[in-house]
């Protein structure tokens, strides 16, 4: 199993099953990771509420209510990554995870190695490069080491994949990326052809960044069918 995670790191893992927690802390400690484990959504708060977490693995049926409602309250208060576990693998309920502020989704059964690449993806997205700059562009300040986004001075709140999709854009300001090009970039291989995840995002990040009454300065420019550009105006 591979052992390239930073030691220390920690993951709160939250499922009502015995064996299914059982199996996640085996992987995990086995990877180098300090593993939280909570059986219900309030337990999961309290514990993220109290406890320093890195990232959560939550599986979408829970005793006391259910991961996309365990995603919506997190995504008030904190922007760690988050990976929701389900039995299925729905199209439908994959985008209400995400548009819930989820930044990956498994179906089960799942591969261990699978589950540790998912993790270490969405922890990368979370932790840019310390010697990247500050770029400032209309208005819109992105500091990628700080992994802070301000609007005319405003921090705006986002989740470690909008950061990391943002950051993409504005790295290639002026140039059209195709979906294919962002998927890889942002989300790996793997995802290359999901083109309704990109869009959940790009519609996500638009609401946070762009006026909602449609005036004042756009970012993100769409090409219908090939991609999108950082191109504000």
């Amino acid at each position: 199993m591979a052992t390239s995670a930073p030691h220390g790191r920690r993951v709160l893992a939250v499922d009502d099953e015995p064996q299914i927690l059982r199996a996640l802390k085996v992987i995990l400690r086995e990877d180098g990771y300090v593993v939280l484990t909570a059986a219900t959504m309030d337990e999961a708060l309290d514990v993220v509420a109290v406890s320093a977490v890195d990232a959560a693995i939550v599986d979408l049926v829970l005793p006391d209510g259910d991961g996309l409602e365990l995603c919506r309250r997190l995504r008030e208060w904190s922007d760690m990554p988050i990976i929701v576990l389900s039995a299925v693998g729905d199209e439908e309920q994959k985008v209400a995870l995400l548009n819930a502020g989820a930044d990956d989704y498994i179906t089960k059964p799942f591969a261990p190695r699978e589950l540790l690449a998912r993790l270490e993806a969405v922890l990368r997205r979370a932790s840019p490069e310390a010697e990247e700059s500050v770029i400032t562009v209309a208005g819109l300040e992105i500091d990628r080491a700080a992994h802070v986004v301000r609007r005319d001075g405003a921090e705006v709140h986002l989740t470690p994949t909008e950061f990391q999709l943002l950051r993409v854009l504005v790295s290639n300001r002026g140039r059209l990326l195709t979906h294919r090009a962002l998927l890889t970039e942002v989300w790996g291989p793997g995802y290359a052809d999901d083109t309704q995840v990109l869009r959940t995002h790009i519609a996500r990040l638009r609401h946070k960044i762009e006026p909602a009454d449609g005036i004042g300065t756009h970012y993100i420019r769409t090409k219908p069918g090939v991609g999108f550009r950082f191109d504000p105006r």
